[in-house]
């Protein structure tokens, strides 16, 4: 478990999830999880339990399929309703059935909001801020507290705005976030604001910045030099209006910048591939020049910059990028990511050693064919399977191939009034026998994907158990239009496990031929066919 002594708290699952056209299945935020665990952070904030259907059943799967080596998972939600007792509040009771073993409560810290949005009194809030992290507390719960536009509502009544803050750490709340809900706060603003809290409370703050001026990260960083020992943001800076702090870019300036650890040792150095795994995910392309993990952070064109990067990277480097995990590039000879690659390679039980010649010799191969694939279009950050199968073929000499394809086709018929039906026909050779199926669906890839596992069944009866369970598109290169080069992303499940594989193509069928073809053979190489 990661160190209490200094909280990272990362709430992409929840409030970055309110960003504009971010649309999260509860797959997503299953798999979002376990890759921000991978991160090293201490607290994840799995959603409202209680407030709609999809985060009650986040919560209800995450007890039997979310495995955590680092994070505690957190619950949201609000402190009780004026004139209702906690231990009777069906928003408080979502909490406590969750199954998280740690709840954090928005509670208002701003006078107006309390008395215009929350049409209650003053004194009254303050009570439901106490009852609330009393009765969780009481009920085992470890409790933290969101004071909501807290530095907007210090500004205008500073003596309430503490006195929400004394009430929640009287009540036992082990950490109260000072939030920037609107987003409007400067650095030197919320550095007195910060000292001033906590030179006068009795309990531990926090730090929860929204990026409306573009200070969300120094913000952060300047409410830690203030003594705050919590700090709250999310995976690429996703969040309402401009976003959340980019929880990477707050983490990398403490560690980096100001020598105070923060995550477990190494973890800071997976945090490019896990922010371009989330953005995978979340199918919003990565920011080429996002701090720290983009592919642009740590690029250097011709000319001057790269003259001076070839005698020292540091001269316009303001750090060398394998401690985020990211690789320097020169752009008109890209440098490739060996350690990356080598790092992901052992994590999927390939040694990549480099060693021996041989060793030496393959990972160059491999990430030669890695650039090359992905100057294609190609993305193995979030289709590890695929990249397994890419890393199979290279050390085991041979890609594995259980069948042989002569041809696949798909007709879509469509009828006035009537809804399109699509109907694909796969050839294939598997099993010593020549099989043709045919497979209908209510679209291209779903009749395809049919045909596919009922040719393949026929050989391998474990695709029986293989289901497609998520299905994501991508245009690459926009500026040409419907000519442009098109990436799927596809996640399978055996009911066990999941994975997920990757195709490129002109079109978005034979894209998705690749990712389907891919899926099915990961598969059956994981069941040992």
């Amino acid at each position: 478990m990661t160190s209490d002594s200094f909280h990272v708290y990362d709430t992409t699952l929840r409030d970055g999830a309110q960003q504009e056209g971010l649309n999260l299945s509860v797959a997503d935020k299953l798999t979002i999880a376990g890759l921000i665990d991978g991160l090293g952070v201490g607290f994840i904030e799995g959603g409202w339990p209680g407030a709609n259907p999809k985060d009650t059943e986040f919560f209800r799967r995450a007890r039997e399929e979310l495995t955590l080596e680092h994070a505690q998972l957190v619950a949201f939600g609000a402190t009780r309703r004026a004139g209702v007792a906690a231990a009777d509040d069906p928003q408080v009771a979502a909490l406590r059935d969750s199954g998280a073993s740690v709840a954090c409560l928005v509670a208002k810290s701003h006078d107006r909001h309390v008395e215009l949005a929350l049409r209650t009194t003053l004194e009254e809030n303050l009570a439901m801020v106490r009852d609330t992290v009393a009765h969780l507390k009481a009920e085992g719960l470890r409790v933290f507290v969101d004071a909501e536009h807290f530095f907007d509502g210090y500004r205008r009544n500073r003596d309430y705005a503490l006195a929400v803050v004394a009430a929640a750490h009287e009540a036992g709340a082990d950490v109260v976030a000072l939030c920037d809900t609107n987003g409007g706060m400067l650095p030197d603003w919320v550095g007195e604001i910060v000292r001033d809290v906590v030179d006068t409370s009795t309990g531990r703050v926090g730090i929860h910045a929204h990026n409306d001026t573009g200070c969300a990260v120094a913000n952060s960083v300047a409410a830690v030099n203030a003594g705050a020992t919590h700090v709250q943001g999310c995976m690429n800076g996703y969040g309402e209006r401009t976003g959340n702090a980019d929880l990477v870019s707050v983490v990398a300036a403490l560690e980096l910048k100001l020598d105070r650890p923060v995550l477990p040792e190494g973890r800071l150095r997976e945090a490019t591939r896990i922010a371009h795994a989330v953005a995978e995910v979340t199918n919003f392309p990565p920011a080429s020049r996002q701090p720290y993990v983009g592919t642009s952070a740590f690029a250097h064109k011709a000319g001057l910059h790269a003259s001076a990067i070839k005698v020292d990277p540091d001269l316009y480097q303001h750090m060398d990028p394998v401690g985020v995990g990211n690789d320097m590039r020169l752009l008109v000879s890209d440098m490739a990511g060996r350690a990356s690659i080598e790092l992901k390679g052992r994590q999927l039980g390939f040694d990549l050693s480099t060693e021996t010649p041989e060793g030496k010799a393959l990972i160059t191969r491999v990430t030669d064919r890695v650039k090359h694939l992905e100057s294609r279009g190609y993305t193995f950050e979030a289709a590890d399977a695929s990249f397994e199968l890419l890393l199979a073929e290279e050390v085991e000499g041979s890609r594995p191939a259980y069948v042989e394809v002569e041809s696949w086709r798909v007709i879509t018929d469509s009828k006035p009034g009537e809804e399109a039906l699509s109907e694909a026909t796969v050839k294939l050779r598997a099993g010593g026998a020549r099989i043709v199926s045919t497979g209908e669906g209510n679209g291209p890839v779903n009749a395809l994907d049919h045909a596919l596992r009922q040719a393949i069944g026929q050989a391998y009866p474990e695709v029986a158990k293989f289901e497609l369970i998520d299905y994501k598109v991508r245009i690459l290169d926009q500026g040409h239009g419907t000519d442009a080069i098109t990436r799927v992303l596809i996640e399978t499940t055996d009911g066990v496990s999941s994975w997920v594989t990757v195709g490129v193509g002109h079109n978005v069928i034979e894209a998705s031929w690749g990712a389907l073809l891919d899926g099915v053979t990961f598969g059956l190489r994981r069941h040992g066919a």
